[in-house]
């Protein structure tokens, strides 16, 4: 007999708050913007990322949860930029698991959430690359601020931190046994010709 969560309750509330609030468009295109300039700063450090992206030029991704939704468009640069509400995404990427708790246990597991896709192929497999490849290591970035020797302990300290966490959600009632699949893809091939060509 399975176990329901704990924190169900979170997610009824999560649910309820998030489908009668609707922030200011000022405030949701701060939060993307400041979304783009991690991404970006994330991107600039791994020259094979920006010059895979770079190929993809003028693309649209569209990444969907719940109500809120985004769309970036591919710079020259092999970088990320805010794409206007009224072009059409060449790619859409929607996280289907709607529990914000379901996705914080997966993400504490190291398992990747279900993501349904739709669109052009070869511009999911250029995403999906980065995804696999481009990690952002946040104890570099720190070590220019703060120095080498304190970084790193900030560094170890979240590492035990996340390790605890993840034994934590593997002992909670409802955990899997086993992970499942975590991607659902349906890629929809597009006629649409690829910018650039």
């Amino acid at each position: 007999m399975a176990t329901p969560s704990p924190f169900a309750f979170l997610d009824d509330f999560v649910s309820k708050v998030t489908r009668g609030l609707q922030p200011p468009a000022w405030v949701v295109e701060e939060v993307q913007r400041r979304i783009v300039l991690v991404v970006n700063h994330v991107l600039m450090q791994e020259s094979e990322a920006t010059s895979r992206l770079a190929k993809q030029a003028g693309r649209v991704v569209e990444a969907r949860w719940r109500v809120f939704t985004m769309r970036l468009a591919i710079t020259p640069a092999g970088l990320f930029d805010i794409a206007s509400a009224a072009v059409a995404p060449d790619l859409t990427l929607t996280l289907t698991e709607e529990s914000p708790w379901g996705l914080a246990q997966a993400a504490l597991r190291g398992d990747k959430p279900p993501v349904r896709i739709a669109g052009d192929v070869q511009f999911a497999a250029e995403i999906n690359w980065l995804v696999e490849n481009v990690r952002w290591d946040l104890e570099e970035d720190l070590s220019r601020v703060i120095g080498d020797a304190p970084a790193h302990a900030i560094g170890e300290a979240a590492r035990r931190a996340t390790q605890a966490l993840r034994q934590f959600v593997a002992r909670s009632p409802g955990a899997p046994d086993k992970p499942g699949p975590v991607t659902v893809a349906t890629p929809e091939p597009t006629t649409s010709p690829q910018a650039g060509s």
